[in-house]
């Protein structure tokens, strides 16, 4: 009899044990469905309208940027012509100032240039070439080192000046991508991305020809369809760089 009781007692417990069970489920998924509400504060966490705010804030600043630096590129105009003026033309402070000037980036720079231009493949891209394996995503689209191999074999090939899209580089320029788009000296472009450097534009073809990362791009190209464009320019005036040349850089806390 007492098995028989041991039995009817286990059987009791087992029974319960889902109602527990629910009730715990039921309880965790209404803590759930409050820290939602609370962390979205009655909006839709789903939704993209977070990112939109963030893109859409990140165009209004690059934009912003770029009117500030037209503004300060007036003013250094204008600060310049002042110290030409109190100079005096053709002396030999001006001379040293201006070559210095030219060297910073800071002053327009007029030449035979070369233009390079990369580009992501097409939606859709796949394997052009019998035999490749079809594109994963990071093969389709352009990487920072990409630019970066192309900005580096144009100064090697003895480029006067560089320019990627509209903004000149200096010695303290970094080209960062992030995600499919580039961030340069505070503001944001998307592909084609183009770049352009006064010289001699055999010499900067040659470079640009004869460099290993740039030839690892092109089998991409070949491969998947990736932009490609080289153009020889004739008498071409890169703008001197605009922003800040104050340097910035980490400091201790305390």
């Amino acid at each position: 009899m007492s098995d028989s009781a041991g039995g009817s007692v286990g059987r009791t417990a087992r029974g319960a044990l889902p109602k527990v069970l629910s009730a715990a489920v039921f309880a965790a998924a209404g803590l759930l469905f409050w820290a939602s509400y609370d962390t979205a504060h009655g909006t839709n966490i789903r939704s993209d309208e977070s990112l939109l705010r963030t893109s859409d804030l990140i165009r209004a600043k690059s934009h912003k940027n770029a009117q500030l630096e037209e503004e300060l590129a007036d003013l250094r105009t204008r600060a310049d012509a002042l110290a030409h003026a109190e100079s005096g033309e053709g002396s030999g402070p001006r001379r040293r100032d201006d070559a210095l000037a030219e060297a910073a980036g800071v002053r327009p720079v007029t030449g035979d240039a070369l233009a390079v231009t990369l580009n992501d493949a097409p939606p859709g891209a796949t394997a052009r070439v019998p035999g490749v394996p079809q594109p994963q995503p990071n093969d389709l689209v352009i990487h920072q080192q990409d630019l970066q191999a192309v900005v580096n074999a144009l100064w090697r090939g003895g480029a006067r000046a560089v320019q990627v899209m509209d903004q000149r580089l200096i010695s303290t320029s970094a080209v960062r991508c992030v995600g499919n788009t580039l961030i340069l000296q505070g503001r944001v472009y998307s592909p084609p991305y183009t770049i352009t450097a006064v010289g001699d534009p055999d010499a900067l073809r040659h470079a640009v020809d004869q460099d290993p990362s740039i030839t690892n791009y092109k089998q991409y190209v070949t491969a998947y369809g990736l932009g490609w464009k080289v153009d020889p320019l004739h008498h071409v005036t890169l703008p001197g760089y605009s922003g800040t040349v104050d340097l910035h850089y980490a400091q201790p806390l305390g």
